[in-house]
Formats: structure tokens, C-alpha cells, sequence
């Protein structure tokens, strides 16, 4: 499965544990089936926005924190975690196999 690992701007507090960086995975379906939602919205205009509360659903499954530690996170990197969790609906896990 796939993992990226990120240095936070500010550390936060999981589990007891004083955090300063994340590994996020890629999600699953069965993550997707449970959460019920996308972490963002196609627009009419095709523009592609953030469902910013779903996409900290997601960032909780997918780096194994709870929701309060979320919530500690600095703005900007829950923007930046908030876009690598949608960008992870954008691309496959793997690119084809050439047949």
C-alpha cells in the first residue's frame, strides 16, 4: 500500500505521543464505503473544491490519529494534507501495465 511521510509545520499530540511528522496511506474502498463521501466536490464548471471536513475523515483513517488530533494540526498543513488525500482519488495507485 501506498505511504507518503510529511514533516508537520507544528507538532501535535496522538495516542500519548508528541507527533512532527504524518505518514498518510492511500485510501481504501472499504475507507471510502465507511466515510461515505469524497473529500471533494466537481463543480459545474468542472472546478474541483475541497470538502474540507470530509477530507479530515480521511486524513484520521488514513495517518491512524484521531479527530482531536487533527483539529491540532496547523493550517497549513491541513491544506496541504486536505489536497494529497484528494489527489489520491485523481490518480491510480499504479499506472497500467503495458499490454
Amino acid at each position: 500500500m501506498s505511504t507518503t511521510t510529511h514533516t508537520l509545520s507544528a507538532p501535535i499530540q496522538a495516542h500519548g505521543e508528541t507527533l512532527v511528522e504524518l505518514t498518510i496511506r492511500r485510501p481504501t474502498v472499504q475507507d471510502c464505503r465507511a466515510i461515505k463521501s469524497l473529500p471533494y466536490h466537481i463543480d459545474k464548471d468542472e472546478a474541483v473544491s475541497l470538502d474540507l471536513d470530509v477530507a479530515a475523515k480521511y486524513l484520521g483513517v488514513c495517518a491512524a490519529i484521531p479527530p482531536g488530533s487533527v483539529d491540532q494540526l496547523d493550517l497549513s498543513d491541513l491544506n496541504r494534507f486536505a489536497w494529497l488525500i484528494a489527489g489520491f482519488f485523481m490518480s491510480p495507485a499504479s499506472p497500467p501495465s503495458a499490454s
